[in-house]
C-alpha cells in the first residue's frame, strides 16, 4: 500500500495542513484540481466554517480543492470518493484482483464517471493507494 508524494504534492499537502488544522493522508494532482484525503474525523477542520479553509486553499494554490475522507473500511472509502453522489459499493475478488462494484443511480451515472473519466480515473487510483483494489466498476 503506502502513498509516495511527489515534492509538489508534499508542498500542497504541507500548505493545506496548516491552513486548515486538518491531518492530510494523500494529496494528488490531477490537471486543474488538488485532491487531498483527510483523516476520519477531520473533514470539518479541512472545509472550515461555511467553507472558508477550502476557498482560502483554493486561491492560494490556484486550483480546485476537493477534500475526501479517508476510512480503513475500502467499502465506505469509495462512497466517500463518490460524495455527494449516492453510491452502493460490493467489493469482490475476481482471478487474485480486488473489484469494487459501484451501484449508482442512472440519472448520476454520467456524473459519477466524469467528462473524459476523470472522475471514475480519481476513484481508482485513490482506491488503489489506500486499500489495494484493483479497479472500479460503475453499473
Amino acid at each position: 500500500m503506502g502513498v509516495k508524494l511527489s515534492a509538489e504534492s508534499i508542498r500542497y499537502l504541507t500548505l493545506f495542513e496548516s491552513l486548515t488544522g486538518a491531518s492530510v493522508k494523500d494529496c494528488m494532482i490531477q490537471d486543474d484540481r488538488i485532491i487531498f484525503v483527510v483523516k476520519k474525523g477531520d473533514m470539518g477542520a479541512a472545509i472550515g466554517k461555511g467553507g472558508i479553509n477550502i476557498e482560502r486553499a483554493r486561491e492560494l494554490m490556484g486550483k480546485r480543492i476537493e477534500v475526501i475522507e479517508h476510512s480503513d473500511d475500502p467499502a465506505e472509502f469509495i462512497v466517500n470518493i463518490f460524495k455527494p453522489i449516492k453510491v452502493k459499493v460490493k467489493l469482490i475478488e475476481k482471478g487474485g484482483k480486488k473489484i469494487a462494484q459501484v451501484g449508482v443511480d442512472p440519472q448520476y451515472k454520467g456524473l459519477a464517471i466524469g467528462k473524459g473519466g476523470k472522475n471514475i480515473n480519481k476513484a481508482k487510483e485513490l482506491a488503489r493507494r489506500h486499500h489495494d483494489i484493483d479497479d472500479i466498476i460503475v453499473k
